[in-house]
């Protein structure tokens, strides 16, 4: 089945992705090219409509980003949001330039003519609240453009040329602080592209196990399983389609968190149509960790380690292709408009280069979906809701909530207060509220008394946030009731842990990990 497309053509906005998302939300399928690619890309999918997304340049800077002219001059609609709206304007005989009023955050705009972009959404006369994020701004429409909406600091906030079906938004439609933004996107795609909603899990979990089977023909596939959800989607959409000539692979590096090995196992190990491999190489991770407290030597050896182990067993599997779980922000970001070097935050633990090294051909069936849609997939395949709506887990494991040299005893008393801390979460119904809890065992000990002794013991801290992406975090607000049973329950049931405390930093400045 071929789907309607709406080519959002990136000019290296932070929030390009959440374009592509709420596309998405519409049940409209969406691609992301940067702007030098994107003629390649809508000669390839001829969608039915093209967004310019926002990005950091001005369009009056010599050498700033150009949309393809083809795509400015093609007979589809177009809906260019800030950077895209003076990109569309620029390139169709208007003019922006730099603005000593600009406008960042919260604004209002006055709509001030009627549009069908905004039929049932916004009338004339109306005030609404959308999110600003600009120094430039337009000071002479392209020709055929009229006034939509205008703010104080955007007098043209909202163009239209309804003959050509063009639209510019000043304004960021794509984030939840315009809170009529997704409707907007979604009038554009479905009333004014006219693209058709059905964009479902449904069918792409069809054509995901039509494209695996036509790529792998009667090949074998090895999958490298780490209990999480991308992992295990993959997975069970390669054994729909292969069945028994799918090979998982498990490697138990013993940084896992409570029964989540045995869960894992238990999992997979007692289906007919997949080969399932487990490897317990503990003792070789905890070795090599004996003493590293750097956080990236600590995710470097990790890597290392997981590939080579990885590998080994790989070697004795007869296998053609190796699949990963990528996801479409991987693949959105590493053709980034912006690119460049930049500086390391913390490396990713992942198996990149196997397939070189090892001869073997990549299968990616995720690689066009966000993280959702990932869960989505897995509720189609009928997996637990347990695991399609677990919290992320990082590559390393626990090590990164370890600070300090990692060690058996605190792997132990780590896992038993993690468990804790989460049985009390899913008990108090917040479990799917929040993106993401754990606890962190501290390199810090603190006097306490327990039973009229004195205790010299560790510090545990918990940490929980809410998120739409983990690009930005705010510290989910427990009440202090709540922490206090929590950490009530640790000190008592946790040997080793005399003090909790509740991390309430949210990201920027912090990191989500606390390594």
């Amino acid at each position: 089945m071929t789907h309607d497309t709406i080519l959002i053509v990136d000019f290296g906005s932070q929030v390009t992705q959440l374009i592509a998302r709420r596309v998405r939300e519409a049940g409209v399928f969406s691609v992301v090219a940067p702007f030098h690619e994107a003629e390649a890309a809508f000669n390839e999918h001829r969608p039915v409509g093209v967004i310019f997304s926002g990005g950091p340049a001005s369009t009056h800077t010599e050498g700033s980003p150009r949309a393809p002219q083809a795509l400015i001059d093609a007979d589809v609609p177009k809906l260019g949001i800030c950077y895209g709206q003076m990109v569309m304007t620029t390139q169709m005989g208007g003019r922006a330039e730099a603005d000593d009023h600009r406008e960042f955050g919260r604004a209002e705009v006055e709509v001030v003519a009627g549009s069908p972009l905004l039929d049932g959404i916004w009338a004339p006369g109306e005030r609404h609240t959308v999110w600003m994020s600009h120094g430039d701004r337009v000071v002479e429409p392209a020709p055929g453009f009229k006034v939509i909406a205008r703010s104080p600091g955007a007098p043209f906030a909202i163009l239209a040329n309804e003959s050509k079906r063009a639209y510019g938004l000043m304004f960021h439609p794509e984030v939840v602080h315009t809170p009529d933004g997704a409707r907007l996107i979604e009038a554009f795609v479905r009333r004014i592209a006219g693209a058709r909603g059905d964009w479902t899990m449904a069918t792409f979990r069809d054509e995901a196990i039509a494209s695996i089977r036509a790529q792998v023909g009667e090949g074998r596939v090895i999958c490298g399983l780490s209990g999480g959800v991308d992992s295990t989607v993959t997975a069970v959409l390669l054994a729909e389609a292969i069945g028994d000539r799918l090979t998982c692979i498990f490697v138990d590096h013993g940084l896992l968190r409570q029964n989540e090995a045995a869960d894992v196992e238990a999992m997979f190990a007692g289906r007919n149509d997949v080969i399932f491999n487990k490897v317990d190489a503990a003792d070789l991770f905890l070795e090599a960790l004996d003493g590293v407290s750097d956080p990236e030597a600590k995710r470097k050896t990790i890597g290392r380690l997981f590939v080579e182990v990885f590998e080994k067993e790989a070697r004795r599997v007869n296998g053609d292709f190796l699949a990963q779980g990528t996801l479409y922000p991987d693949v959105i970001e590493s053709v980034s408009a912006t690119g460049g070097p930049s500086v390391t935050i913390k490396s990713h633990h992942n198996v990149g280069g196997l397939p070189e090294r090892m001869g073997l051909k990549l299968v990616e069936p995720l690689r066009l979906l966000f993280k959702d849609e990932v869960r989505a997939l897995g509720r189609e395949l009928g997996l637990s809701e347990l695991l399609v709506g677990r919290h992320p887990f990082p590559g390393p494991g626990l090590a990164i909530r370890h600070p300090g040299p990692v060690t058996r005893e605190g792997l132990d008393v780590l896992r038993k207060a993690d468990a804790i801390y989460i049985e009390e979460i899913r008990a108090a119904g917040l479990y799917n509220a929040i993106w993401q809890a754990f606890a962190v065992l501290l390199p810090v000990q603190t006097v306490g008394v327990m039973g009229d002794a004195r205790t010299y013991e560790r510090v545990l801290a918990l940490r929980a946030v809410t998120s739409t992406d983990g690009m930005t975090a705010d510290i989910y607000p427990f009440d202090i009731n709540f922490l206090g049973r929590v950490a009530a329950r640790i000190v008592n049931e946790v040997r080793g842990v005399n003090r909790v405390v509740y991390d309430v930093t949210s990201k920027p400045p912090g990191t989500i990990e606390w390594e």
